[in-house]
C-alpha cells in the first residue's frame, strides 16, 4: 500500500470547512492506504499560541478526528512535536532550499500581510518543515487543497535537489491527492472568503464542536440576499453567499449544485435554511457529541497520541538518520 501523510494545525477548533475539505477525505483514504495523520503543532507556533490553549486544542483536534472516523489502530495519529525527526530533517531542508524558492511562496505573502518584516522566520520556512513532514516517512501521496499545491511542488523540488547534490536516489517523488468530493466552504458572513477557524467571528463558521441549536442559529443568521434560489446554476452568478449555502448542502448530500437547485429552486432562504441546518446538524452534531465524550478522558487521548508518536517515530527515525548520514553527520 502507498503511504499517505497529511497534517492539520491544532490552532482553533476544526470547522465544517475542514471536515468537507479534508477530514472526511482522510477517513475514506484509510481503506487501501497506510495513513499517517499529524497534528502539526510545530507549524502552529509559527504564529504565537498560548501554551495552555495549544495543549487543549491539540487534544480537541485529536478527539474530533477520532469522532470523525480516523482509526488510530489501523493507522497512525500523533502530534508533530513528539517526533524529533520532523525538526531535524527540516533543518537539513532549510539548507537545501533556496531563498528564491521561498520568496515565491504566495501563502507566506498572504499570511504575513503588509508587514513582512514582523513575521516570524518560522512562518517563512514553513514550507521546508512541511516538506520534512512528508519526506521523513517516504510518503508518496499527500491529500492537499489548492492552497497547498505550491508547497507540495516545493517539497518535490527540495527532494530532487537533495538527491542531486548528494548523488543519491533517496527521497521519492510525492503525488498530490485531490479527492473528487473535496469541497471549498466559504464564510457564513462573507461568501468571498474561505471559512476559517481563525476568523474573529464565531458566526462565520460551523465548528465541529457545535450542537444542533448552535448550528441552526448560525445558519439562520448566515448572510444571504433577498432573491429566492434559482432553478439552475447560472442563477448563482454574482451571489456568493447563496452559492456557498447551496454548495454546502450539495457536499453534505453527495449531490451536484444543479441537483440541489432542481429540488430547492424557487424557495426563499426562510425555507431553505432550516433544511440546510437539519442536514448540517445530522453530520456535525454526532461528531461534536463523540468528541465531547472523548475529551472527558484526556489521559486516554494523551496515551493514544503517545502511542501514535512511538509508531510514527519507528518509521521516521531510520529514514532521517540515513539522511543525516548522507549529509555527513557523525552519529
Amino acid at each position: 500500500m502507498q503511504r499517505i501523510f497529511s497534517g492539520i494545525q491544532p490552532s482553533g477548533v476544526p470547522t465544517l470547512g475542514n471536515y468537507l475539505g479534508a477530514i472526511r477525505n482522510w477517513v475514506s483514504l484509510q481503506d487501501g492506504h497506510e495513513c499517517l495523520y499529524c497534528l502539526v503543532d510545530l507549524h502552529a507556533i509559527t504564529t504565537w499560541q498560548d501554551p495552555a490553549e495549544l495543549r487543549v486544542q491539540t487534544r480537541t483536534q485529536a478527539a474530533i478526528l477520532l469522532a470523525s472516523g480516523i482509526d488510530p489502530v489501523r493507522h497512525v495519529l500523533f502530534n508533530q512535536s513528539a517526533v524529533s525527526a520532523h525538526a531535524r530533517l527540516a533543518w537539513i531542508f532549510n539548507c537545501v532550499a533556496r531563498i528564491g524558492w521561498l520568496n515565491r511562496m504566495t501563502q507566506f505573502k498572504d499570511k504575513a500581510g503588509k508587514d513582512r518584516e514582523a513575521a516570524s522566520a518560522g512562518l517563512y520556512v514553513y514550507p521546508n518543515l512541511m516538506a520534512a513532514d512528508i519526506h521523513a516517512y517516504h510518503a508518496t501521496r499527500v491529500p492537499v487543497g489548492d492552497d497547498q499545491r505550491q508547497h507540495l511542488e516545493l517539497a518535490n523540488d527540495i527532494a530532487q535537489k537533495f538527491n542531486h547534490d548528494y548523488g543519491v536516489d533517496f527521497f521519492p517523488a510525492i503525488e498530490a491527492v485531490v479527492p473528487p468530493q473535496a469541497a471549498r466552504v466559504m464564510s457564513l458572513r462573507d461568501g468571498s472568503r474561505k471559512m476559517s477557524k481563525s476568523d474573529p467571528s464565531d458566526q462565520s463558521r460551523i465548528n465541529l464542536t457545535d450542537d444542533a441549536d448552535a448550528i441552526a442559529q448560525k445558519i439562520r443568521r448566515a448572510r444571504t440576499d433577498a432573491e429566492p434560489l434559482p432553478s439552475e446554476e447560472d442563477g448563482l452568478v454574482g451571489r456568493p453567499e447563496a452559492r456557498n449555502l447551496v454548495s454546502i448542502l450539495a457536499a453534505l448530500t453527495d449531490r451536484s449544485v444543479s441537483a440541489v437547485l432542481a429540488e430547492h429552486g424557487g424557495q426563499g432562504f426562510g425555507v431553505f435554511k432550516p433544511a440546510l441546518a437539519e442536514r448540517v446538524a445530522a453530520v456535525v452534531a454526532p461528531i461534536a457529541a463523540e468528541a465531547r465524550r472523548l475529551l472527558d478522558d484526556p489521559a486516554h487521548l494523551d496515551a493514544m497520541l503517545r502511542d501514535g508518536a512511538a509508531r510514527a517515530n519507528a518509521i521516521a527515525e531510520p529514514i532521517v538518520r540515513e539522511a543525516e548520514h548522507i549529509v555527513g553527520f557523525l552519529r
